[in-house]
């Protein structure tokens, strides 16, 4: 399926440790770059509004590169990266958590009942809201001794994260209103991760299938 050759060769553990640490750091440029402009007065007008929509922004982003690990796997055989998933879905979720808190606390100061009403007036910040209540159970279990109380079921529940995904997306569609080219990049970018990850389940399964009919067929000769 995929025509593009990537380098396999597995990073030693020294390797693997910066490139950690230099994922680390880059994930925190974004918040870097928000205290930087903060401090210089660089916010714009409506500082709250900038800070909001950066931090959203940059959720739904880090999201996206988190689900674009199992496709590098599927797609060029590279599983290595797939240790980096743990780390890069919790900045996703500090992100996610700095968005809300700044939509609960600086945006409207923890008053439930204005906050009651934009969700009336807005539904985007109910679909917002609902991604990121889905997210904390996520951030929750994702350690190594929630994943061996879980066992099968961890995996069942980190599925979620492609629901969550499709929410971040709506929310920042109605949220834009007229110019959805940027949700719609977005879109187009999961519906492709999305499909990478189809493909090959459907084409496990057709493979489990024909193993069967074998099977079967070498049963009754």
């Amino acid at each position: 399926m995929a025509s593009i050759q990537l380098p396999r060769r597995v990073p030693s553990k020294k390797q693997m440790s910066w490139i950690k640490s230099a994922i680390f750091l880059l994930c925190l440029v974004p918040l870097v770059r928000l205290v930087w402009l903060g401090v210089n007065d660089g916010l714009g007008a409506n500082p709250v509004e900038f800070v909001e929509r950066s931090t959203g922004f940059w959720a739904l982003v880090i999201l996206l590169a988190t689900l674009s690990l199992t496709p590098v796997r599927l797609l060029w055989g590279i599983s290595w990266q797939l240790q980096f998933r743990r780390m890069v879905g919790l900045m996703m979720f500090f992100y996610a958590s700095l968005h809300i808190t700044t939509y609960l606390w600086l945006d409207y100061g923890f008053d439930w009942s204005d906050i009651v009403k934009d969700i009336i007036k807005h539904p985007y910040v109910l679909v917002g809201a609902a991604a990121y209540l889905l997210t904390v159970p996520l951030a929750v279990t994702s350690n190594q001794y929630m994943m061996q109380v879980l066992r099968q079921h961890w995996k069942q529940l980190h599925l979620s994260v492609y629901l969550i995904a499709t929410l971040g997306i709506v929310h920042f569609w109605w949220l834009v209103k007229k110019d959805i080219r940027e949700p719609l990049f977005y879109a187009v970018v999961l519906a492709l991760l999305l499909g990478v990850r189809l493909y090959y389940k459907l084409r496990q399964m057709k493979v489990k299938v024909d193993k069967a009919r074998k099977m079967k067929l070498s049963a009754l000769i």
